[in-house]
């Protein structure tokens, strides 16, 4: 595991590679690659021949072997969709406001209504779906929201979280000072956040930013399509960029801050939240599970970071629940 300081957007946006000398690195090393293979393994080298394969395509070769087995695959597996049309933006907020007249257990009508939409396993949603859950999060839960935001989207917005450590907020941060007893049981990660630390010193942290690093989300901004060919803005729209991370199995939710980059894709998760989200979330022993993120629709800054308590009933019996 690194030690800190990793690096973070800004250094790796300063240190861009040379991009014609890395490709004649990696041209050399090919054709060392294949003297070497060819020398070692001359009987494989004469079978690939007799196959009329090109040792010096046999990436390509098998990508296309893969390409073929995964479409055929996918046409094959792949359900048939169910012809199910969902509501218009004004239906949603008239059936939500009936069912709200009906029952004042408004947690309980949001994760009704989630189950209505979302699929079990998670997926990416349609257009279709990010709408009808827009409506339902400003109506029920009393923010507003958006699936894509001033052009921007995530790869996927129903996925799974997975628990995240502390991140150092300045210089000689320690564990200790992030507070006391559970709250500290996950650790202080040992690099830096995505966007390295969040005050220059102990003297510059302040109230918004120990919010900020409190209330944590991680997001998978480095698998985006276009990050590498828009860096430098994508680093600067994603930064401490609010989201609304909502728990689909028992409705709890929390507004947290883009802070950092994961997680890795093959741990299988597909975000990650501070301790004190993910406690929020989903209780002490959370530690994984399905949730739906949008970016949080607040051009005034008027949304703050934290729980978002749109009702005092928590549905205790989901709460604990772990996958």
């Amino acid at each position: 595991m690194p030690k800190y300081p990793a690096k973070t957007y800004e250094d790796i946006n300063k240190d861009r590679i040379d991009v014609e000398f890395l490709r004649n690195k990696i041209k050399l090393k090919h054709l060392e690659a294949k003297k070497n293979f060819s020398e070692k393994y001359p009987y494989v080298e004469k079978f690939f021949r007799e196959k009329g394969i090109d040792l010096a395509k046999i990436r390509e070769h098998s990508a296309k072997l893969l390409g073929a087995g995964a479409l055929t695959g996918a046409l094959l597996l792949s359900p048939p969709t169910d012809g199910k049309t969902l509501p218009s933006p004004q239906e949603v907020v008239k059936a939500l406001k009936e069912r709200a007249e009906a029952s004042p257990i408004t947690q309980k009508l949001l994760v009704d209504s989630l189950a209505g939409i979302l699929p079990e396993k998670t997926r990416s949603l349609t257009r279709e779906e990010e709408k009808y859950l827009e409506q339902v999060f400003e109506n029920v839960i009393g923010v507003k929201t958006k699936a894509t935001l001033e052009g921007e989207h995530l790869n996927t917005t129903y996925g799974l979280i997975g628990a995240e450590q502390h991140l150092r907020r300045y210089p000689g941060d320690t564990l200790e000072q992030h507070g006391t007893g559970d709250v500290i049981k996950e650790g202080i990660a040992p690099g830096l956040g995505g966007w390295g630390y969040f005050a220059k010193s102990k003297n510059d942290l302040n109230e918004r930013l120990e919010d900020t690093e409190r209330w944590y989300a991680v997001v998978q901004t480095l698998y985006l399509p276009d990050w590498e060919t828009r860096l430098s803005y994508l680093i600067n729209w994603y930064k401490y960029r609010k989201v609304l991370i909502v728990n689909t199995v028992n409705g709890n939710a929390v507004v947290a801050a883009i802070a950092d980059s994961g997680p890795a894709a093959w741990t299988g998760k597909h975000f990650g939240g501070s301790p004190e989200v993910m406690e929020y979330l989903g209780g002490k022993n959370y530690k994984k599970g399905p949730v739906v993120i949008f970016f949080v629709d607040d051009p005034e800054n008027k949304v703050p970071l934290g729980p978002v308590d749109y009702n005092k009933i928590n549905l205790s019996q989901s709460a604990l629940i772990e996958i």
